[in-house]
């Protein structure tokens, strides 16, 4: 078998880069890609200390450095909490990925309003609430902040109604913070995917089979690809991408 290639680093090596929800999962694999490329990243994690601590020392060895913050981002307490640590620890920051997100199946019709209403808020609140703090730790250099998206926003899943809604209106505040930050020197953008290849981990397995044989490339997005559009986001090439939502999913959205 031949030996991986060594990922790029994207003009990443040497920054500081926050990563949201980042003790597993697709946060795991989006701090692993910016560790890997050299970044300083701070994985913030709200409820799991075991967690937390099995992902730094997943990311030891790695060409950056890793530390754990805990703090609830989706709380104006845990937000400043975290930008302050950010700024005590480095004293900038270059690198912002929103990937916190809560998930409740409920419907639309009878559905559970109270989740749909949290994870609206969810989605929206750590920028509204961190946008100026964040561009105050950028200042004085291009930034990156890059929010997590799926296709929910735009098509329907079944019971997925708030993560659906929470998307969609996240979608729409990076085009609005883009807007108002590119005159500073910072990209505000998201990347969106359909269903996720988690290994055996995957819900459904029978649904993500059926959409792995509909994709164009032959499988199932992969919480790694989707970090890789992530990183591409944050690299020098990337600073004319303004506002934009990313599909990154194989082509299965094409169809």
């Amino acid at each position: 078998m031949s030996e991986q290639p060594e990922p790029s680093d994207l003009g990443l090596s040497g920054k500081t880069a926050v990563v949201t929800g980042a003790s597993r999962g697709v946060g795991l694999a989006v701090a692993r890609r910016l560790c890997a490329g050299g970044a300083r990243v701070v994985v913030n994690y709200a409820h799991s200390e075991q967690d937390a601590e099995r992902a730094v020392e997943q990311l030891a060895g790695l060409k950056g450095e890793a530390v754990a913050v805990r703090a609830d981002v989706t709380t104006a307490e845990g937000l400043d909490a975290l930008l302050g640590a950010v700024r005590e620890r480095y004293g900038r920051l270059d690198v912002f990925v929103h990937n916190a997100a809560p998930w409740r199946p409920t419907q639309a019709v009878g559905g559970d309003a109270a989740a749909v209403t949290a994870a609206v808020g969810a989605a929206l609140d750590p920028l509204l609430r961190g946008a100026a703090g964040i561009a105050d730790l950028m200042a004085g250099g291009p930034g990156r902040i890059v929010a997590i998206s799926s296709s929910g926003a735009r098509s329907v899943v079944p019971r997925y109604v708030g993560a659906g809604v929470a998307k969609a209106a996240l979608e729409s505040l990076v085009r609005y913070l883009a807007v108002e930050l590119a005159g500073r020197g910072i990209t505000v953008n998201a990347v969106s995917t359909a269903k996720l290849d988690k290994g055996p981990a995957t819900p459904q397995p029978e649904v993500a089979a059926v959409l792995a044989a509909r994709t164009p490339a032959g499988r199932l997005t992969t919480p790694e690809d989707l970090a890789d559009v992530v990183a591409l986001l944050c690299s020098p090439e990337a600073a004319w991408l303004h506002g934009q939502t990313v599909t990154a999913d194989g082509g299965l959205g094409l169809l």
